[in-house]
């Protein structure tokens, strides 16, 4: 059974996400587990630590709820508000065949700025695709 690490945030329940899932689904047995990082919220001067993690739990759970509706095994967890860091965290304790990671278009996209993608396939011996999302989802906060 292949295992799949899902790193996303703002675009957990867009539709490039849910064709890769779908893919992965369609070529034999496998899990997921959606692992959000808590960012705090670019739309808010101020915010809180509580605040970034409610945001996360909410995307998390919609993430949760779409994969099960297409039939996936999915698991999930809020990490780190640093992707990396989050990432690191997940690998000390469990194993993937591969990590997906969703992030929005150039520009928007902070993890891009970041240069997440690149620093991900250097520090982790692990496939690394990358898609990228349209829209950011609306939060629940």
């Amino acid at each position: 059974m292949h295992k799949y690490l899902v790193v996303a945030n703002q675009t957990l329940s867009g539709e490039h996400l849910v064709k890769e899932v779908r893919a992965r689904l369609g070529s034999g047995r496998c899990q997921f587990h959606v692992l959000v990082p808590a960012t705090h919220p670019t739309e808010h001067a101020l915010w809180t630590e509580g605040e970034a993690e409610a945001i996360a739990r909410g995307n998390l759970a919609r993430a949760l709820e779409i994969f099960r509706k297409l039939g996936a095994h999915a698991t999930g967890e809020i990490g780190d508000e640093q992707p990396l860091t989050a990432i690191r965290d997940v690998l000390r304790d469990q194993e993937f065949d591969e990590i997906i990671l969703s992030t929005l278009p150039p520009g928007i996209s902070r993890w891009l700025g970041q240069d997440l993608v690149s620093r991900v396939e250097r520090g982790f011996a692990i496939p690394v695709t990358h898609v990228v999302g349209d829209e950011p989802i609306e939060p629940d906060a």
